[in-house]
């Protein structure tokens, strides 16, 4: 049986990973489409990647705090 901390881990990474994927597909679609050259594609590669991470950080540090939260309640 896994323990908690494993579990949520793997639970924050899969819903991290989903929410980086929407979010580097919407800044690639929208703020960077058409890039002209090397340097637009590297730019929106690390605006991509900055959103992603940031959003995926969030979303996973909320999780495991609404978990916690939730474990001391009960």
């Amino acid at each position: 049986m896994m323990s908690f901390q494993i579990k949520e881990s793997v639970m924050s990474g899969v819903v991290g990973g989903g929410v980086s994927a929407v979010i580097a597909f919407l800044v690639a679609r929208y703020v960077a489409p058409l890039p002209l050259n090397v340097m637009d594609i590297s730019i929106g590669n690390g605006l991509s990647g900055f959103f992603s991470g940031l959003m995926s950080g969030f979303v996973g540090v909320y999780i495991v705090l609404r978990k916690i939260s939730y474990r001391k309640s009960s």
